[in-house]
């Protein structure tokens, strides 16, 4: 992991949620490993609203939930990095520069937010996963990958989760 401002070329800006498929993360490594790029990984924590927005700092946030402790913040966090720590470092020689950034509100916008202000050259993101309470969830709030590619002017690499066709079942 580096510091917040990475010198060099631009950073590749990848989003993760916990219990992301591993493809994701696998992608953008392997890309950044081929362009020589540093990964900047975001996370964006939905049950919270920006109040302020500080490039240089993760976003000031409140709690949709005020009884919600920070500390569940910082446990996803932690675990999302260690998870990001695992496919950095099985992505090659030399190791690639990293960071996580903590995002508040909607996905999408805090997203295309941060790849502007550092300058990103692509977006990465997966697809959502199957099931019924993903869709309820996509036709509700929107999908981010929809929204970036129609809203903003950078590149959006969408990484599928696609299981073999022998084992596909829906």
């Amino acid at each position: 992991m580096t510091p917040e401002r990475f010198s060099g070329p631009p950073p590749l800006l990848v989003g993760v949620i916990p219990d992301q498929h591993p493809e994701v993360l696998r992608t953008a490594t392997q890309l950044a490993v081929r362009l020589s790029a540093p990964l900047l990984c975001a996370y964006v924590d939905e049950a919270s609203y920006l109040v302020e927005w500080d490039p240089a700092r993760s976003a000031h946030r409140l709690s949709l939930h005020p009884d919600k402790d920070d500390e569940d913040v910082r446990a996803v966090t932690m675990e999302i990095r260690a998870v990001i720590n695992d496919a950095v470092t099985t992505a090659g020689d030399p190791p690639i520069n990293w960071t996580l950034r903590t995002l508040a509100g909607d996905p999408a916008r805090a997203l295309a937010r941060l790849a502007a202000e550092t300058n990103a050259p692509m977006i990465i993101v997966g697809t959502s996963e199957r099931g019924l309470a993903h869709r309820i969830s996509e036709a509700l709030s929107g999908s981010v990958a929809s929204w970036l590619s129609h809203h903003q002017s950078r590149p959006v690499l969408v990484v599928p989760y696609r299981m073999p066709a022998h084992e596909d079942a829906g």
